[in-house]
């Protein structure tokens, strides 16, 4: 799974590399990038938890007591209940595009907004067939089948870079943001193609059907609802604080959204892809009741200090050495590296709930194990609040009073929303330790990871100083962000942390 996701992460990293080298932080960029927000916005939360969330205990459970006729027929009313709604939802997207842009752009001028529009209503199709192909996640993983799954956003991410080059780099602005919306199309048909004929074979053969009164399909469409919060709270917060920074001066959006594909990587990399495989696992051993809540304890403190091993390094990675991370990725072209800094600050600011947010997704998977959606549905409403009321007041007040540029409303707006994070994790924790009793990370084994880690960012900022004005994207991050990540592994197996070994002693055999 992790295999996966990596590659379609740095797939999307280069198509926003691409994009970035096209665009730069333009007018017309801001236009695509709040346009493009929708299929995104739905993509990561159909296909990053809210089917899955619902379904996948169903069907997990069923196949487990090894009633295979059923989940099949399951799954087969699930499709065509969703292949009707995405038919219903595409139509109403496509007309009612003008008051959408509005609504989520409330800040756009009437030619971006105008442009905005164009975008949006070329983009719903394929938003429909992507909500299919979370439908064909979901059966994969629950057959445990992970790989292609992850994967299969590699084509759409290729259709929309491949759509972006062709019309030459004389073509202006608006024209490529044509293009690559129409490659977002393509390449959403390709992605759930690439994945039907393998779900076919594992479910053996599939019907059709919109059988509402089944009562597992009840059961999956009763938790759809609270899941479509709860799962996708991050997604819900960061399509607040596109909206709000439409509100900031032109760059903002498109820069925020360059920030948020880099802290979406470790949450899809790490937190996303083993609360995902814990999932199937979590949902069976919940069979057994009360008696099993003592192995999800063990299950879920295992996840969470995996999960820790990986986010860590990331927050301090983001915080030290985010402008070089940022150029690395996306200084080419008409982006510069002033930039690049300013895709720091931004992302500096997201890293505040980074480890909440991760360990967050750990503790609602529990919840869903164990058939409660309704729980952590209220926790999220919070944090949606949270994220509304101080994200505008971070972002539009906030400057107006410390007498600062504008656009630095966007640092706000992403610290915020990591504060917000943490009120629902903490919420998320205090509510299934009721559950299940207490679960928690060690502090000793937190000060191993945070101890080698601002070594690690501190060595790697000394190193960046003298070489920042000298060398170009690439090289300069090969020679800042390597020795951070052999400091950090290494003073982490030295300090006794079991992953940190393990990765270790798998380096050293390979050398």
């Amino acid at each position: 799974m992790a295999a996966g996701i990596f590659l379609s992460r740095v797939a999307g990293l280069f198509r926003q590399r691409v994009l970035s080298h096209a665009l730069g932080l333009s007018v017309s960029a801001d236009a695509f990038n709040a346009a493009f927000r929708i299929p995104n916005f739905l993509q990561n939360l159909f296909g990053e938890g809210v089917l899955s969330a619902s379904f996948i205990p169903a069907y997990a459970q069923l196949r487990a007591e090894g009633k295979e006729d059923e989940a099949r027929r399951l799954a087969g009313a699930v499709l065509g209940i969703l292949a009707l709604f995405v038919a219903i939802m595409v139509a109403l997207g496509v007309t009612s595009a003008p008051w959408l842009v509005r609504v989520l752009a409330p800040g756009f001028r009437e030619g971006t907004r105008a442009l905005t529009i164009q975008l949006v209503r070329i983009l719903f199709p394929g938003v429909g067939v992507l909500v299919l192909s979370a439908w064909c996640l979901s059966v994969l993983n629950s057959h445990r089948k992970f790989f292609l799954s992850y994967a299969a956003p590699v084509i759409w991410n290729i259709a929309i870079i491949v759509a972006t080059v062709l019309p030459g780099q004389g073509a202006r602005r608006e024209t490529i943001t044509v293009w690559a919306a129409w490659g977002a199309v393509i390449g959403g048909v390709l992605q759930f193609l690439v994945q039907l004929p393998t779900v076919l074979r594992m479910t053996r053969g599939l019907s059709l059907s919109f059988n509402v009164r089944d009562e597992k399909v009840g059961q999956v469409f009763a938790n759809f609802a609270p899941a479509f919060v709860t799962r996708g709270v991050s997604q819900i917060s960061a399509f607040i604080d596109g909206i709000i920074a439409s509100l900031l001066p032109y760059g903002s959006v498109t820069a925020l959204a360059n920030a948020q594909t880099l802290y979406t990587l470790p949450v899809s990399l790490f937190g996303m892809s083993i609360a995902a495989a814990e999932l199937p696992e979590l949902a069976e051993a919940a069979v057994g009741g009360v008696a099993a809540h003592g192995a999800l304890r063990e299950r879920l403190e295992s996840a969470m200090r995996r999960v820790a091993f990986f986010i860590v390094p990331c927050v301090v990675a983001f915080t030290l050495l985010g402008h070089v991370v940022a150029s690395l990725f996306f200084q080419s072209g008409r982006f510069s590296w002033a930039d690049a800094r300013y895709v720091w600050a931004i992302l500096a600011g997201s890293t505040f709930g980074l480890l909440a947010g991760t360990l967050g997704r750990l503790y609602t998977s529990a919840f869903y194990a164990l058939n409660d959606t309704r729980t952590p549905l209220k926790y999220a409403a919070v944090r949606v609040a949270l994220t509304t009321i101080l994200g505008y007041l971070a972002a539009v007040k906030m400057p107006l009073v410390l007498g600062i540029a504008p656009r630095w409303g966007a640092v706000g707006l992403t610290a915020s929303a990591g504060l917000a994070g943490w009120v629902e994790f903490a919420m998320l924790r205090n509510g299934l330790r009721q559950r299940i009793g207490k679960t928690s990370i060690p502090a000793g084994y937190l000060l191993r990871l945070w101890g080698p880690a601002v070594l690690a960012g501190g060595v790697a900022y000394l190193i960046l100083q003298p070489i920042q004005g000298r060398y170009g994207p690439i090289p300069r991050a090969a020679l800042v962000l390597t020795p951070f990540a052999i400091i950090y592994i290494l003073g982490a197996s030295l300090l006794g942390v079991p992953q940190a070994r393990g990765l270790f002693d798998r380096l050293r055999k390979r050398a």
